[in-house]
């Protein structure tokens, strides 16, 4: 089994039947579809039980009120159920060219070292559609832009290191994308970012933390969240967190 694709969902029913087809479409067949979802309350699971044995899905109680925290153990309770030497991650509403495998393939046989490829999504609104940037940060010593879940994919044997290392019961507001960016980009930096439009995420109002605004009170504790993660990941791999004072802004708004 080359790739494992691993799909998080909850009440995604107006989205999940692209995602799922999407991935049966790929031009490469080693693969595998393992689904865990949170015992959706829509047609989710009515429409997730037509593909039959084509896909593996599992339901698993939501453990938090914190969807961040949910997708986080719908995913790491998927990779236990994995087989591949490669992972993909994919949100149930969001969806794969049918390209995907074989060009992040590509990418792996040809750089041996690395151990992560991130493609740049296309960004689907309502009304129109934009690809997502990978800006320069102005400051150094913080994260980067951080690529959407479904961007991400990886070797098996990193990605259960990053889960053994990222706190998995803490930090609420933290999504997976953002620490396996932290983790693959700040680091280790063994990977590869791809350019080729290998992946669609979909903006949609219901997304994890989508509606908080900048600079409100629930940006400055995400941020605080951010910071507070860097520092005791970094602190784990003997590295000084120098991000001074972006954290000490965070502390006295986001407390």
């Amino acid at each position: 089994m080359k790739f494992s694709i691993l799909i998080s969902s909850f009440n995604k029913g107006k989205y999940i039947e692209k995602c799922i087809t999407s991935c049966l479409k790929q031009k490469e067949k080693d693969y595998e579809i393992i689904v865990f979802d949170n015992y959706s309350t829509d047609n989710t699971l009515k429409i997730l039980k037509r593909f039959g044995k084509k896909i593996k899905i599992y339901k698993k109680k939501r453990l938090s009120n914190y969807p961040a925290l949910n997708q986080i153990d719908l995913i790491k309770s998927a990779f236990q159920k994995s087989r591949g030497k490669y992972v993909c991650l994919l949100d149930a509403d969001d969806y794969f060219s049918i390209n995907k495998l074989s060009i992040i393939k590509k990418h792996f046989l040809r750089k041996k070292s690395i151990n992560a490829v991130f493609d740049l999504p296309i960004k689907k609104y309502t009304k129109y559609k934009k690809k997502f940037k990978d800006k320069k940060k102005l400051q150094k010593n913080i994260w980067p832009s951080i690529i959407p879940t479904s961007g991400i994919s990886c070797k098996k044997v990193f990605f259960s290191k990053f889960l053994k290392k990222i706190f998995v019961n803490k930090y609420k507001n933290l999504e997976i994308d953002f620490r396996f960016n932290v983790y693959a980009r700040n680091l280790h930096k063994s990977f590869f970012i791809c350019h080729d439009n290998l992946t669609t995420y979909r903006q949609v109002d219901d997304g994890i933390m989508s509606n908080i605004k900048k600079f409100s009170k629930k940006w400055w504790i995400k941020r605080l969240e951010a910071h507070n993660f860097m520092e005791k990941l970094f602190y784990n791999h003997n590295i000084k967190y120098k991000n001074k004072l972006d954290f000490l802004l965070s502390k006295i708004f986001g407390n």
